[in-house]
């Protein structure tokens, strides 16, 4: 493969003698960035980071980075991409000197790839072995069915080390069937007091379920387990089920279930396959525990099929409720299938569908819903009601929330926050605070974050103020994280970035990622700078997998023309593979939701939407249209700026809604379109000018509240 595997290990002493050479700061935190990627599991990235380092780092400061990149390798069982690396270390260090860990990371890649003769080659030739050695060489043999290769490697470790837990679950898995073997490795653990290791444990399980007869003795390794993981469970159940032990694996699964201990999708296909699936109550309750632990829909829309037409109101709601999560007009489609088979919605099904029209761009399907709900004779319904008015407002109708308000027989506290939450992020102030004049419910914690956001989002910073001052002396609210992240976003917004750190630095608890995204986010609007590298690295600190902090500081220095130091910034993400969120816009027109990302590539008419898209630029620079290159946060020409600007997802998406007006399923005056982030200052004067142009209004809701963009104003007053 390599020639001699000798090679490796020529002119090897036992310990680095090579003169050390100093590296500088910028390839030391590019090894560190390497080995975080490797972590990650982005290895392909991590390679190419890592080839690319000119001159190629000296072994001595670098063995820890190969070490990384091999043990990835190892994990992704990437064998070309190991052998590689392996030859890239070999040119660069021709004279290497030995370095057990190194190598036994060597002989770990080659053995889980499966390159076990030229594993147990370089093996064979290592002038000092240790545990691990002999243990990556025994797993490798037992991963890729290669047992008397696997035993025979035990045996000689037993005469040099005590085997480790992970040794003995090798050497055990590879037993497969054969209960006479496994018993032997099986005294040896219990001579040695390994067999109480949670991973020994699940192997000897699966041992012995796999023999001939085995599950009794299976069910007493697994009861003599003090702290059984979830492996173990899931052993157990295959383990009952491989057997023909139906009723004790579903025994089993029902005390995993009550005892409170969160499954898995193993457990789930262990389920299926079992059969025990076509017990209704035992599918519904699957459906709903395995969603609410954020499994993918598709597994649990598996498990609903299974049912196969014996699906009642019940199983067909958790479904639906399990859709209005993460697929919102899926969930409308299920419920359309629901009705077709006569089935009889009660009041829980209409608020899960109420809910999941909540997430989509326009009113229409909440509407269409609604008529089913007076059609059966929920119209007194308080929760219905309730969940009506948030399902308007979040689809753009503040008139049809206010509508199904105004006409509730029964009002209780959630009916009053939730049209307090529809002007609040509307924009609406004056009339959230003249509605809790009038409220004659006890107001709690939400309807004061209500308040307190709709202040924020109008910018009435006194108003606020009173009111968070007021809520504990009047009220006896306590004032939790989220009213202060509304303070500081209230403070913020304003400009009073000193007055918002004060409040931060006085709270009772510690402030969360929200309270300093708050703080990052009026500093980003007013360009405060000091205060900005504070808020990102706190919100770095608490979210280190949210791309907020590094994104706005980045736009901050860019705004401000430091492109170099956005360009450290944006580096630092991409070095801890920090994903920015991209900017995604969706408009629907008819039944069907289109999105649209930045740029556009992916829209089957994208060339037509380009081209529109180029005209009503043209159309509206006449108009008065000007880009606000300011805000490209690249350091390129102001052309390229200006293109960049012309491509955001919104401009798409409303461009494709102006191509559609003569569509005959798309109707009314008014555009609605979602926005997964915040919308910028370019787009948002591009809106107001085309509102103008087309004379129509145009409805924008973005990460953060609602735009109504009608004759060249919007219902922000630009303050957002």
């Amino acid at each position: 493969m390599f020639g001699s595997a000798g090679g490796v290990f020529y002119g090897f002493s036992r310990r680095f003698t090579a003169a050390a050479v100093s590296l500088n700061s910028d390839a030391i935190n590019l090894l560190h960035h390497v080995r975080l990627l490797c972590s990650l599991g982005h290895l392909q990235e991590a390679l190419k980071l890592f080839y690319s380092i000119t001159p190629p780092p000296p072994l001595v400061h670098s063995h820890h980075t190969y070490a990384a990149l091999f043990h990835a390798c190892a994990r992704r069982s990437s064998l070309p991409q190991g052998q590689a690396l392996h030859r890239h270390m070999l040119l660069h260090n021709p004279n290497p000197d030995f370095d057990l860990f190194l190598i036994n990371h060597i002989v770990n890649m080659y053995a889980k790839c499966g390159s076990l003769d030229y594993a147990r080659q370089l093996f064979d030739e290592m002038p000092e072995r240790n545990i691990v050695s002999w243990t990556a060489l025994v797993s490798g043999y037992a991963q890729h069915g290669r047992p008397d290769g696997c035993f025979r490697v035990f045996r000689e470790m037993l005469v040099w080390h005590r085997p480790t837990d992970f040794a003995f679950a090798s050497v055990i898995s590879a037993c497969g069937g054969d209960g006479d073997c496994g018993r032997q490795v099986h005294a040896l653990a219990l001579k040695t007091s390994f067999d109480s290791y949670v991973f020994v444990g699940n192997a000897l399980i699966m041992m012995y379920c796999r023999s001939c007869g085995g599950a009794d003795e299976a069910w007493s390794v697994y009861a003599s387990l003090e702290f059984p993981n979830l492996v173990s469970w899931n052993s157990m159940i295959a383990g009952f089920q491989v057997c023909g032990y139906g009723n004790r694996a579903l025994e089993l699964f029902s005390q995993m279930h009550f005892s409170g201990i969160r499954f898995d999708r193993a457990t789930l296909c262990l389920i299926i396959k079992t059969g025990f699936i076509s017990e209704i109550e035992v599918a519904t309750a699957m459906v709903k525990a395995y969603s609410s632990l954020g499994g993918e829909v598709s597994d649990c829309y598996k498990i609903f099929l299974e049912l196969d037409g014996r699906q009642d109101v019940i199983s067909w709601t958790g479904i639906v409720a399990a859709y209005a999560e993460q697929d919102p007009e899926e969930a409308i489609l299920l419920f359309r299938q629901f009705l077709r088979e006569c089935m009889a919605p009660d009041r829980h099904m209409f608020s899960i569908v109420l809910k999941a029209c909540a997430g989509l761009a326009t009113e229409q399907h909440a509407l269409a819903v609604r008529s089913h709900v007076l059609k059966v004779g929920f119209e007194d319904d308080t929760v219905l009601a309730n969940a009506l008015i948030h399902a308007c407002a979040r689809c753009g109708s503040i008139a049809l929330s206010k509508q199904a308000f105004d006409t509730m027989i029964s009002r209780d506290t959630v009916s009053w926050n939730s049209m307090l939450k529809a002007y609040a992020m509307h924009g609406q102030c004056k009339e959230a605070l003249q509605l809790f004049s009038q409220m004659d419910a006890q107001p709690d914690g939400a309807t004061f974050v209500a308040l307190l956001s709709a202040c924020s989002h109008a910018g009435m910073v006194e108003e606020g103020t009173k009111i968070f001052e007021t809520m504990s002396n009047n009220h006896g609210i306590v004032p939790q994280l989220d009213h202060y992240a509304c303070m500081v976003d209230l403070l913020g917004r304003s400009g009073r970035i000193s007055e918002a750190k004060e409040l931060i630095d006085k709270m009772p608890m510690e402030p969360d990622s929200v309270v300093w995204s708050a703080l990052l986010g009026g500093c980003r609007k007013h360009g405060e700078t000091k205060l900005a590298k504070l808020a990102a690295a706190k919100l770095k600190e608490l979210d280190p997998n949210n791309s907020l902090g590094y994104v706005m500081l980045s736009n901050i220095f860019s705004t401000d023309g430091r492109f170099n130091e956005a360009r450290l910034i944006r580096r630092e993400m991409e070095g801890k593979a920090v994903r920015k969120e991209p900017g995604l816009s969706w408009i629907e027109i008819g039944n069907h939701v289109h999105e649209f990302a930045s740029g556009g590539q992916q829209h089957p008419e994208r060339e037509t939407i380009f081209s529109e898209l180029e005209k009503l630029v043209r159309r509206l620079k006449d108009f008065g249209y000007v880009p606000q290159i300011s805000l490209a946060l690249h350091d390129i020409e102001d052309e390229q700026k200006e293109e960049q600007l012309y491509y955001h997802s919104e401009k798409l998406a409303l461009v494709f809604a102006l191509m559609n007006l003569g569509n005959r399923c798309y109707s009314g005056n008014i555009i609605k379109i979602m926005k997964n982030i915040r919308i910028c200052v370019d787009c948002h004067n591009f809106m107001k000018l085309v509102s103008e142009l087309v004379d129509m209004e145009i409805v924008v809701r973005d990460s953060n509240r609602f735009h109504h963009f009608k004759a060249k104003v919007c219902s922000c007053n630009d303050y957002w």
